[in-house]
């Protein structure tokens, strides 16, 4: 692969919440972020903010390092392994994948790249939007160490930590999922236990505050804790509909590695038929309202 130094431009592709947060902020650090979506909408909102706007994929891809958050495998299959885009890219491009995928893409889409003279970094964060915008996601990151060394400028920008997890992606993949499993599992104990205490007579966010101040401290048990107390699933910074779609990650992941994840099924359960009952595009907190059979 062609050596690339970081130039100070960027491109970022997919503009949703977390990927209009991560391109504005990449403006405000005074680099020349290229922006591209698939509607024109948000690109057009950034251009105003000082972006520059790409015609195609292909356009954003001949900068030295790229930035993509599309919301699923598919997306990124669609996107950058089935359209050709990756035999018309810059040599020496580096692509850091910010989305939460499958750990079997991980690997297929660092062969693919590898196969054009691309690098490839798996950096999916730990954040909701309101956290991307303040630029202080956690960053979790695997790759070849030179790619990690080139891309850290702006994961600089973006995050408030990097956490270097290895030079498989993969291994930054893997972490995610099961991350993001667990916030799952504390979700749903969570809503048994404010339903007992409910139940018992005890004020629900007292007591969520009562967990939340003492036993266990951080924006899990107090912010999702809050919205079970309340029972207030919208507006969604993370739906239903997404919280399925990550846990089968980690489901599979572990199936890939043969570990069982017994709770993880009963979730899954759940899952299932909250989004059955209507609630895909609630918060994934609205799983507290269903209790595994």
């Amino acid at each position: 692969m062609d050596e690339v130094s970081a130039t100070g431009e960027v491109a970022v592709i997919g503009l949703g919440g977390m990927g209009r947060a991560i391109a504005r902020n990449l403006v405000r650090a005074g680099h020349r972020t290229v922006v591209w979506n698939r509607s024109a909408g948000p690109a057009e909102e950034l251009a105003r903010d000082g972006a520059h706007r790409a015609a195609s994929v292909s356009e954003a891809l001949r900068c030295p390092v790229v930035f993509s958050v599309l919301s699923d495998d598919a997306a990124f299959t669609e996107t950058f392994l089935d359209s050709g885009v990756l035999a018309r890219a810059r040599p020496g491009t580096v692509h850091v994948n910010v989305a939460t995928v499958s750990v079997e893409l991980c690997r297929r889409a660092a062969e693919a790249h590898a196969g054009h003279g691309i690098g490839y970094v798996a950096a999916p964060v730990f954040g909701r939007v309101s956290v991307a915008e303040a630029g202080a996601l956690n960053v979790l990151a695997a790759g070849r160490p030179e790619l990690l060394d080139l891309v850290q400028p702006f994961l600089d920008v973006i995050g408030s930590r990097t956490w270097r997890l290895g030079e498989r992606p993969e291994q930054a993949g893997t972490a995610k999922v099961l991350g993001n499993y667990l916030i799952a599992c504390a979700i749903q104990s969570l809503g048994e236990a404010v339903s007992v205490a409910e139940a018992a007579g005890t004020d629900p966010e007292q007591f969520v505050e009562l967990l939340a101040s003492t036993l266990f401290p951080g924006p899990v048990y107090a912010g999702y804790g809050s919205m079970i107390a309340r029972r207030t699933y919208r507006p969604a910074g993370f739906t239903a509909l997404l919280g399925r779609k990550d846990l089968r990650l980690a489901l599979d992941a572990a199936a890939d590695r043969s570990v069982p994840l017994p709770f993880g099924d009963l979730l899954a359960d759940v899952f299932d038929r909250t989004i059955a009952d209507g609630r895909a595009a609630d918060d994934w907190a609205v799983i507290a309202e269903r209790q595994p059979r």
